[in-house]
């Protein structure tokens, strides 16, 4: 476990860059060969939309990336946090971290952008997206990623975590992102034995559709315990959903300008359809 911890710590921004990348192209790969929904939609327009905003969260990072050395040196000089105030195995921090990665900067967080109204309006363009996909997982207007990101450094300081396990979070919340988001078709069974614990492709793609309740259901993107536990899983038929979200204009989901300036418009509803 230690030479685990030890590679993490000793992670590039190449070696995050390639696995990225990778988990990206493989998800693509499969849902080519086992789609859930056969659309009819020029893939790469639509992926072209969705890299342009996963750049924005690149840079994005890399600005949060500097922010959070200055974290991880004030935690070790002050010994601030939860697993520094506990001794535990390695094995069990980890876990640890992960969870509480998980719940602060994933299932916290996205519930917040959808109950509050000036946050909710930064949400709906990942949500705007009507053809759902592995490069759907890398749709975020940029302020939404940035409230995010903060909750991340909320997590960071709550834990106390070294750079190590916050970066193994960052590897797991990369390829669940993409496992969640992709248009693949898992037999239903193994679809639903995973969600018994973490998120599933089917489990997530009800989040995804166009009206409530089911806007407001499945906030997780590890874990399923989370959902579970607070009372918002779901989980019916695929074949029910219809992906998009009904307060901005389904047509213009490749607008990158229309979905960058879409939440400021006065005009645009405050909250998620609660018809």
């Amino acid at each position: 476990m230690e030479t685990i911890v030890t590679f993490f710590e000793n992670l590039s921004t190449l070696q995050k860059f390639v696995w990225l990348v990778c988990c990206l192209s493989l998800f693509w790969v499969l849902e080519g060969i086992y789609p859930l929904k056969k659309h009819q939609y020029n893939k790469w327009k639509h992926a072209k939309t969705n890299f342009i905003l996963l750049l924005s969260t690149l840079l994005i990072n890399l600005i949060f990336g500097l922010i959070t050395v200055g974290v991880f040196i004030w935690l070790d000089e002050t010994n601030f946090g939860l697993l520094n105030q506990i001794e535990l195995p390695i094995w069990a921090e980890a876990i640890i971290a992960i969870l509480i990665l998980d719940f602060t900067s994933q299932y916290l967080v996205h519930y917040i952008l959808h109950k509050t109204p000036v946050l909710w309006r930064f949400h709906t363009v990942h949500h705007s997206d009507t053809h759902v996909d592995v490069t759907s997982g890398t749709r975020h207007h940029p302020i939404d990623f940035i409230f995010r990101e903060t909750f991340a450094l909320l997590g960071i300081v709550i834990a106390g975590l070294p750079v190590a396990y916050y970066l193994m979070y960052r590897m797991l919340t990369v390829i669940f992102t993409y496992f969640s988001h992709a248009d693949i078709k898992l037999p239903n069974q193994l679809d639903k034995t995973i969600s018994y614990l973490f998120v599933s492709p089917n489990m997530h793609k009800f989040h995804h559709h166009h009206v409530m309740p089911w806007t407001d259901t499945n906030f997780g993107n590890i874990f399923s315990i989370w959902d579970r536990l607070f009372g918002t899983f779901i989980y019916q038929d695929t074949k029910n959903i219809v992906y998009g979200v009904d307060i901005l204009e389904s047509e213009k989901t490749n607008d990158l300008l229309y979905q960058l300036k879409a939440p400021f418009k006065k005009d645009l509803k405050s909250a998620p359809y609660k018809g």
